[in-house]
């Protein structure tokens, strides 16, 4: 197998396609966050997230700017319509991109209070929008702008009725979220605090039955570095960030490899042909690999 294909276990050797290039699609930028497959057009969107703006690739024309300003976007999904949903630093917020183009605010205040600024999000069956809402987007001017933070570190539910609801509060530092394929599991990146000495840092796991989390749990402790972004491939696998790239993990929460990319993973997703690519958010690059697995069919 190529130096970048570490294999932890027999079973990750049918996920990877050794003949398969680890690609650079693009780099030079300042932290690359959020990236969602658009494939009905054919396309990646991505938060190039302290330059303010979400790039934009295809196989054709390569990265090109989607929107900027984006008020400081980081974590992107699509609901069910197709349309983008989306996470604010800087306006706090989770926005909804219309077909027309505008843009929605959809939540921004909780019991009266302005979120933090939210992190990471995913959408499920029913249309309800979970988001991760931490102290990061308002910690440093570096991502979005520091300010006050006036609710503690969430994981929220906003129904499709416009409800918003805490899924769970006992995190310091709640990030990347993923369903499993069935949407019996959510999985739930604990960063920690961002400035603590020792900070909690592990990927949670929950039951999920009627639009409610259960059973909280340790699924898995990624190292080097820790759980950010995270995605689940058709089969249960968890393939999430790690200092070093790309970890794949079994729904038993075992470590089977690795993609190795040489820098920090932010975040990734599946898109391309059958979901079968990976596109990776590594530091200042854009990069992406065919593998033998398929992405969830999730948003």
């Amino acid at each position: 197998m190529p130096d970048w294909i570490e294999q932890l276990d027999p079973r990750f050797a049918s996920c990877v396609l050794p003949n398969a290039p680890l690609l650079t699609l693009g780099e030079g930028y300042a932290w690359l966050e959020g990236p969602v497959w658009f494939a009905d057009a054919n396309q990646l969107l991505v938060s190039d997230l302290p330059n303010n703006r979400i790039l934009r690739w295809t196989e054709d024309s390569g990265v090109s700017v989607f929107r900027q300003p984006s008020n400081f976007a980081n974590g992107h999904s699509r609901d069910r319509q197709g349309r983008l949903i989306g996470c604010s630093h800087r306006g706090r917020c989770i926005t909804r991109t219309e077909l027309d183009g505008s843009v929605t605010v959809l939540a921004d205040r909780f019991r009266g209070k302005r979120l933090n600024g939210p992190n990471d999000v995913v959408v499920d069956s029913v249309g309800a929008i979970w988001f991760s809402d931490p102290h990061y987007g308002g910690n440093t001017d570096y991502e979005g702008g520091k300010h006050a933070a006036e609710l503690p570190p969430t994981l929220y539910r906003l129904d499709p009725d416009g409800s918003l609801a805490v899924a769970a509060d006992d995190f310091t530092g709640p990030n990347g979220l993923c369903f499993s394929p069935d949407e019996r599991l959510l999985y739930v990146a604990e960063s920690g605090a961002q400035f603590a000495e020792h900070p909690t840092r592990h990927i949670r796991l929950f039951n999920v039955a009627d639009g409610r989390l259960h059973d909280g749990r340790v699924f898995h402790e990624i190292s080097p570095g820790f759980a950010d972004g995270l995605r689940c491939d058709q089969d249960g696998r968890v393939w999430s960030s790690a200092a070093d790239g790309v970890h794949c993990i079994e729904p038993d929460g075992t470590l089977i490899g690795k993609i190795l990319t040489g820098s920090t993973v932010a975040n990734l997703t599946f898109g391309g042909r059958n979901r079968c690519r990976i596109f990776i958010c590594a530091s200042h690059r854009l990069m992406a690999v065919y593998t033998n697995v398929r992405g969830a069919q999730l948003p």
